[in-house]
Formats: structure tokens, sequence, C-alpha cells
């Protein structure tokens, strides 16, 4: 009898160490499909071989312990223990896959919609911490704990919470709002009312992260964010159009000056970075001044910062053309009239 014990417990640790080997096997083979899947542009097999990839092992030595189990041939009360921590085990595995798995979906979806990595994180958290959560119940179910009471409690005591983090969740739903409205995403460049702007460089789940021209982050809580009114200067379309003022004398030929105008316009949209190549240049001319003809120049850049640039390319070349051309800007005058009539000044009485 203690030879077929022994018999036994030896068969059982053979089948450990044989479906050990196996899921060793499962994961070497699975490391060298993924590799090969991320060479493509589909990413469903990445994650479906990563799900397998993380339970590999796991179901396999799990497996192994149930047949040794068998094989031991425990006592009905003692098997029955036994399988409640492996079924745990596997559902606790399992869950954290699944979570994992459900992130990289979510977080497939959002960057295939917005085309930003960052704007993913918060969606993919969100679904990660309601698996485990969903993972958990079974987790304690499967075990044979009750979660009625688990569950009432947690209803009572996530209003509780609810009530005490009021800011907390109003910045994390409205963070959530804005990445699913899309009317803003990270790296678009905006203006808020209150007069700072700069790159939305990060919108996590409590704040939204702006980078200014002169490199400083601006920390706006997502729920001000959401109320905040805002120019988005990458909607529509990133490109901008990009004005600018300028005038000549009365004397000048308007003709001669707007094809000089547009000449340099067209020259800058094709030499200088940031401009627009193919975008033709507008000359409106609009105002009668005190000592001038005003009129707007019209161009397109790339990029809201890459105005800057093309507005000192383009006020240089057009002062070095309007000075070749001989059209004049002119400075402010002012013409004083005098009658001849003699000006009385009453004298002392």
């Amino acid at each position: 009898m203690p030879e077929l014990e022994w018999g036994r417990a030896v068969g059982a640790a053979v089948v450990m160490v044989i479906m050990l080997g196996v899921g060793l096997g499962l994961r070497l083979v699975l490391r060298r499909l993924i590799q090969r899947a991320e060479g493509n542009h589909w990413v469903w097999d990445d994650l479906f071989l990563r799900l397998l990839y993380d339970l590999a092992v796991v179901l396999s030595v799990t497996g192994g312990a149930w047949i040794g189990v068998l094989v031991l041939k425990f006592q009905p009360s003692v098997r029955t223990v036994i399988g409640q921590v492996i079924v745990a085990l596997v559902i606790f595995a399992v869950s954290l896959a699944a979570a994992r798995l459900a992130g990289g979906i979510v977080g497939s979806i959002a960057m295939a919609r917005s085309g930003i990595s960052q704007s993913v994180t918060i969606f993919a958290n969100i679904t990660r911490t309601v698996v485990l959560v969903v993972g958990t119940l079974v987790l304690l179910q499967s075990l044979g704990v009750s979660i009625t009471p688990l569950l009432t409690a947690l209803g009572v005591g996530g209003l509780a919470v609810a009530l005490a983090l009021q800011d907390t969740l109003a910045n994390l739903f409205a963070g959530v709002h804005i990445l699913a409205s899309k009317t803003v995403v990270p790296g678009d460049f905006v203006r808020l009312s209150t007069g700072q702007e700069g790159h939305v460089v990060d919108i996590n789940w409590r704040k939204t992260t702006i980078r200014t021209m002169s490199d400083n982050l601006v920390i706006v809580p997502n729920a001000k964010f959401a109320d905040a009114i805002l120019t988005n200067y990458h909607q529509p379309e990133q490109d901008m159009g990009l004005l600018l003022q300028a005038k000549v004398g009365y004397d000048s030929d308007l003709e001669h000056v707007e094809k000089v105008v547009i000449e340099v316009g067209k020259e800058v949209m094709a030499e200088v970075e940031g401009g627009v190549p193919d975008y033709d240049p507008l000359v409106r001319f609009h105002t009668f001044g005190e000592s001038s003809i005003d009129f707007t120049v019209i161009l397109r850049t790339r990029d809201f910062t890459d105005q800057f640039v093309v507005k000192h390319e383009f006020v240089k070349r057009l002062h070095t053309r309007f000075r070749a051309e001989g059209i004049g800007i002119p400075l402010p005058t002012r013409q004083l009239i005098f009658s001849d009539a003699p000006t009385l000044i009453p004298g002392p009485r």
C-alpha cells in the first residue's frame, strides 16, 4: 500500500512537471508568434496572442494540479477545497489577462479614432478597473462568499464616497467627456478665455496639462476645462489663415501694390518653413486712412506656431520689395490750415 501511494505521488509530480513544460513551451511558441504579429497593421491578433501568452503557464499548471489531485485520490472534502483553490487561481489569472485584453481593445479602438496615444489612457484604465472588479466578485462567489451583502455595502459606501469626492468625480467624468467628444485631443493648440494658450500635452482622470509657448505648464482641472470657452486652432483643420495689416500712400498705384504683395506672399509661402506652398495669398484694400490706404494680406500657415516665422519673413521681404519698387509706406501726418483773419484777443477793461 505505501508503494502504491508513493507511485501515485510520483505520477502526480510527473504530470505537474509535464504540464509545466507544456506551459513553458506554449509561452515560447506564442512569444515568437507575437513577434511576427507585431509587424502587421492588425492589432487584434496581437491582443489575442498576448491573452494566450499570459494564461499558458497558469492554465497548464492548474490543469496538471487537478490531474494530480485525481491521481492521488484525496478525500472528497479535501478534493473540494483543493478544487476551490484551483478555480480561484484560474479566475484570478483569467481576470488579470481579461483586464489587459479589454484595456488593449479599448485602447486600440480609441487610438484608431483619435490618433493620439495619450488620449486612450483614461478609457483603458477605466475598462481594466471594471473587469478586475467583476473578476473579484466572481472569485469571491466561487469561494462561497455571498456577494449580495458586499454589493449592498459597496452601494452605500459608494454613495458616501461619491459625496465626499464630488470634485474628483466631476473631473473624472469631465475628462471622459472631453476625450469622447474629441473637441480637444492631446497635441491641439488651444487658447482659453482666461488668456492661457499652448499645446495640450495630456488629459488624465483629474487634470488637463497645457504647455505654453514659453515652455511652462498650465494645469487646469478637467471640470473647469470642460466648461471653459476656448479656441482650438487645430480644429477643424490644423493649418490656419494668417491676416496681416499694411498700408501704402495715396499716390501709390494700387494695382501694382497688389501685384507686388501677392508675389512676395507666394515667395514666402513656397520658401519659408511653415507656409502652405499651394496657397494663393490674397490682398484686400479696405480703409481710406488719414494718411494712407490700408489693406489686409491673407496668408496661410501649417500650424499656429508657424505664424511667427511667416510674419517675420513676410514683413522683411515686403519692406525690401517696397523700397525696390519705390512704393512708400507713409508716416502719420496732419495738415493744419490757418485762417488769414486776425485773431481778436480781448484786452483788459
